[in-house]
């Protein structure tokens, strides 16, 4: 909108004619109809004039006036040159906003989908355990590797027959060996132990495998919707600033 066009606005607005807002204003009718038809430039003073008659402040009537115009034509008045200036460092500063905020949004979606690739809030790994059966108060950690072996011995060294031998073989296997594997997302070494009844029991590592947990596919996908956001909010700072320019 033209400098001229835009008091005309304000001034029909106010529901006053050129004769009216003239004798208001102080200014000539003549005058004021070349200020409207833009074949005649205000000074500063009649700009100031002109804003007294209207009782208005700078900001709202240059607000609607063509940028191009404030930064040429109407330059040399100082209000509209603090305005373009308070308008582009505004604009600067809009720009900044959006451009640190799509920063922003590339950092944090990019550390999301790595920290889910990585398994770093969640574990991508299984670690399998096994236990043979509940260790006995007092009796070794290898009882169910050795015990064969012991029993073995106490045959070979005449404590036992032959019969009584395969008796406790059998014996053991079949009240005291009572598998049990389990399966943990986070490592808890190769080998650990709890308690159980009249005992403990030991678990040895035997499998580990790699896996993408639920909730790092989710990790990953809610990453990767905000850094695409980045790229959407520099597009949207990109489309307000045309829009704004397009509107003055």
């Amino acid at each position: 909108m033209n400098f001229g066009e835009r008091l005309k606005q304000l001034r029909t607005e106010k529901g006053l004619t050129q004769p009216q807002f003239a004798q208001a204003a102080g200014v000539e009718q003549s005058y004021l109809s070349k200020l409207e038809n833009d074949k005649s430039v205000p000074s500063a003073e009649m700009f100031s004039t002109i804003l007294v008659g209207l009782e208005m402040d700078e900001a709202t009537f240059l607000k609607e006036v063509d940028k191009d115009l404030l930064s040429t034509t109407l330059n040399h008045i100082p209000a509209v040159a603090r305005f373009t200036t308070a308008a582009n460092l505004t604009q600067l500063k809009d720009s900044k906003e959006w451009l640190v905020g799509s920063g922003a949004a590339w950092l944090l979606g990019f550390a999301l989908m790595l920290a889910a690739n990585d398994g770093i809030f969640f574990s991508n790994e299984i670690y399998k355990y096994t236990s043979p059966g509940v260790i006995l108060n007092g009796e070794p950690e290898n009882i169910f590797e050795k015990h064969d072996e012991i029993v073995t011995l106490k045959m070979a060294a005449g404590l036992l027959s032959q019969p009584e031998t395969s008796k406790q073989m059998a014996a053991f296997r079949s009240d005291r060996a009572r598998p049990m594997t389990v399966e943990w997302p986070e490592s808890r070494g190769t080998v650990y132990g709890e308690p159980a009844q009249n005992g403990r029991r030991r678990f040895d590592l035997i499998d580990t495998r790699h896996i993408q947990a639920p909730a790092n596919r989710l990790l990953q996908y809610i990453g990767a919707i905000v850094f695409a956001c980045g790229f959407v909010g520099l597009f949207l700072e990109w489309r307000l600033r045309r829009l704004k320019t397009k509107l003055r």
